[in-house]
């Protein structure tokens, strides 16, 4: 699932395709497709409202106007704390200093919600304030705790096989075959790149054949 960025012409479409709010988040970082140079894809507020609503923390059309640089680098060490707790494990590196910013960022009490009735009459579910940077934090903080402390779906992590691809996910197909963070994404790259070692091939031994 994609959904469209703001702040930028260049910006990339963020994409949900992990499983788990925290590994979305975990997913924005400019290294997750390989690509170490560059501008932090987080680095303007417009982008992170942007993930905020893709992700669904927050509904379309909800203007979070105390989104500023604060909300940005607070996001972005979350991010990494996930990151490096994901993919190392509680017992390596920084993992008392992720352990605790995590946790810290866990304490806040997430978002209210309500449920209000649509322009059709349908019950939708709405927040009951615009909520602020610390409740938004912690319902990705709390979604990482339910991960890392789920032995079962920490077994479920997985890392994509692409080749310019670093995305975690969570694998929860059957059988647990799943090799890429996203079959229309990585997986077709995979299968064009294969077709064009196939047509090389092919190439080259109607040349050679030719040349004989």
């Amino acid at each position: 699932m994609t959904a469209a960025g703001t702040g930028g012409s260049h910006a990339q479409p963020w994409r949900f395709d992990s499983g788990r709010i925290c590994l979305d988040l975990v997913a924005t970082a400019q290294e997750a497709d390989r690509q170490p140079e560059g501008r932090e894809p987080l680095a303007e507020p417009g982008r992170l409202t942007s993930w905020l609503t893709g992700a669904g923390l927050v509904p379309a059309g909800t203007r979070l106007t105390g989104a500023d640089s604060g909300w940005v680098a607070a996001f972005v060490e979350l991010r990494d704390c996930v990151d490096r707790l994901v993919r190392n494990g509680p017992g390596e590196g920084c993992a008392e200093h992720d352990l605790a910013v995590l946790n810290s960022r866990a304490q806040s009490a997430p978002p209210g919600v309500r449920a209000v009735r649509d322009e059709e009459g349908h019950l939708v579910r709405a927040l009951s304030t615009v909520p602020g940077c610390a409740a938004l934090l912690a319902v990705v903080a709390r979604d990482a705790i339910d991960l890392l402390t789920d032995p079962v779906a920490r077994s479920r992590l997985r890392q994509c096989e692409g080749d310019n691809c670093r995305r975690v996910y969570l694998d929860t197909s059957r059988g647990r075959r799943r090799r890429w963070c996203s079959s229309e994404v990585c997986g077709n790259r995979e299968r064009v790149a294969r077709h064009r070692r196939r047509t090389a091939v092919k190439d080259l031994e109607v040349s050679s054949a030719g040349v004989e």
